[in-house]
């Protein structure tokens, strides 16, 4: 599970997470909580909670396995190349938490920049330090443009034919929901591959542009989506929006059919 918006772009609310956690409970279920996006919401109104806080709210602290994880890689940090990263493991008894404790010390020592970014990620400046004003300037304009470069991107998909895309709420990414042409539906099969795959291929193919299918993330039967980033720099998004429209108006005139296919009518946008 996700609390910060990974992988289609869109928030858990408290009550979502409540709802995972009592499922967790009464099914006896480890729960991963993929957490790296937490500082990364751009919508008015939602908050991002941790399945820590909200299972103990519940009571559930220690009756729910939970694994929450962080990275210095994503969020507004950004620090991919430093290796840096954490879990922290609660609810777990206590033999297994020495099992896993072990199996982290047999490993070799993490890497040291790895390990001082995960420090001052984790303790950031706190009001009245020196670098304080610096450091949230410096955030704001991080998350501010990561913002802009959402609003655009969503704003290019929604203008393009058969596609429909909710408001990027937080991480990195948007998931459009495309509906293609029967023919594009049927190239498909004869290839074996799914329909939102032969999208994908061709658009890299034909601009360079890497998204991923949603098919592969899991989708309502009759959809087709792709997963994409707002990760181009605001000089680029641009161009960026602008190679996929030109590339998604061709791909929709090669495989027209007077009679589209691959959405179901009364299915939500984005399958949900």
């Amino acid at each position: 599970a996700s609390a910060g918006c990974a992988a289609t772009g869109q928030c858990l609310s408290y009550a979502n997470q409540e709802d995972i956690l009592r499922f967790c409970a009464e099914e006896d279920l480890v729960l991963i909580a993929d957490e790296v996006y937490q500082a990364n919401i751009y919508i008015e109104g939602k908050e991002f909670f941790s399945f820590k806080k909200v299972a103990s709210d519940l009571g559930l602290l220690q009756r729910v396995p939970l694994v929450s994880l962080h990275s210095i890689s994503k969020g507004f940090i950004g620090e991919c190349g430093r290796r840096g990263g954490y879990m922290e493991v609660t609810g777990f008894p206590a033999d297994v938490k020495d099992q896993i404790l072990k199996l982290a010390s047999i490993n070799l020592c993490p890497n040291l920049s790895g390990q001082i970014c995960c420090t001052l990620m984790m303790n950031p400046p706190q009001p009245g330090d020196p670098s304080y004003d610096l450091y949230i300037q410096e955030k704001r304009a991080i998350l501010g443009s990561l913002k802009r470069r959402a609003e655009l991107l969503v704003a290019g998909l929604n203008q393009l034919e058969g596609v429909t895309c909710n408001p990027a709420e937080g991480a990195l990414y948007a998931f459009p929901r495309i509906t293609l042409p029967r023919r594009a539906i049927e190239e498909a099969a004869r290839l074996g591959k799914q329909p939102d795959w032969l999208y994908c291929k061709e658009l890299l193919v034909a601009t360079g542009i890497v998204v991923v299918p949603g098919s592969g993330f899991g989708q309502a039967e009759g959809t087709f989506h792709f997963r994409t980033t707002f990760l181009p720099s605001e000089a680029d998004i641009g161009r960026v929006v602008s190679s996929l429209g030109e590339f998604h108006a061709a791909f929709m005139e090669r495989y027209r059919n007077k009679e589209p296919a691959g959405a179901v009518e009364d299915a939500p946008a984005n399958g949900h």
